[in-house]
Protein backbone atom coordinates (compact mmCIF):
# COMPACT_ATOMS: atom_id res chain seq x y z
CA UNK A 1 0.00 0.00 0.00
CA UNK A 2 1.14 3.53 -0.71
CA UNK A 3 0.84 6.51 1.61
CA UNK A 4 -2.14 7.78 -0.42
CA UNK A 5 -3.95 4.44 -0.12
CA UNK A 6 -3.41 4.33 3.67
CA UNK A 7 -4.70 7.91 4.00
CA UNK A 8 -7.84 7.09 1.96
CA UNK A 9 -8.42 3.99 4.09
CA UNK A 10 -8.08 5.99 7.32
CA UNK A 11 -10.45 8.68 6.02
CA UNK A 12 -12.99 5.96 5.19
CA UNK A 13 -12.65 4.77 8.80
CA UNK A 14 -13.48 8.25 10.11
CA UNK A 15 -10.01 9.71 10.69
CA UNK A 16 -9.59 13.42 9.91
CA UNK A 17 -6.53 15.35 8.80
CA UNK A 18 -5.10 17.40 11.66
CA UNK A 19 -1.81 18.73 10.33
CA UNK A 20 1.09 18.14 7.99
CA UNK A 21 4.66 18.74 9.04
CA UNK A 22 7.39 18.04 6.54
CA UNK A 23 6.59 14.68 5.01
CA UNK A 24 4.35 13.44 7.84
CA UNK A 25 0.55 13.55 7.66
CA UNK A 26 -1.21 13.54 11.06
CA UNK A 27 -4.75 12.17 11.39
CA UNK A 28 -7.04 11.84 14.41
CA UNK A 29 -10.26 10.11 15.48
CA UNK A 30 -11.65 9.79 19.02
CA UNK A 31 -8.41 10.97 20.60
CA UNK A 32 -6.37 8.42 18.63
CA UNK A 33 -3.60 10.01 16.52
CA UNK A 34 -1.95 8.35 13.53
CA UNK A 35 1.13 9.65 11.68
CA UNK A 36 1.51 8.59 8.03
CA UNK A 37 4.79 9.26 6.19
CA UNK A 38 4.05 10.88 2.82
CA UNK A 39 5.53 10.01 -0.57
CA UNK A 40 6.19 6.35 0.15
CA UNK A 41 5.12 3.84 -2.48
CA UNK A 42 4.93 1.27 -1.12
CA UNK A 43 5.10 1.77 2.62
CA UNK A 44 7.26 -0.84 4.31
CA UNK A 45 5.29 -3.79 5.70
CA UNK A 46 6.22 -2.97 9.30
CA UNK A 47 5.09 0.64 8.87
CA UNK A 48 1.79 -0.50 7.33
CA UNK A 49 1.17 -2.95 10.17
CA UNK A 50 2.00 -0.34 12.81
CA UNK A 51 -0.38 2.23 11.28
CA UNK A 52 -3.22 -0.28 10.92
CA UNK A 53 -2.70 -1.60 14.48
CA UNK A 54 -2.71 1.93 15.90
CA UNK A 55 -5.90 2.68 13.98
CA UNK A 56 -7.58 -0.50 15.19
CA UNK A 57 -7.97 -1.88 11.65
CA UNK A 58 -7.60 -5.60 11.02
CA UNK A 59 -5.45 -6.08 7.90
CA UNK A 60 -7.31 -9.33 7.13
CA UNK A 61 -10.47 -7.31 6.40
CA UNK A 62 -8.84 -5.15 3.73
CA UNK A 63 -9.79 -5.53 0.07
Amino acid sequence: MSSKEIIKLLEAEGFEHVSTRGDHYKMRRDGRSIIVPLGRDPLRMGTQKSILDAAGIDPKNLP
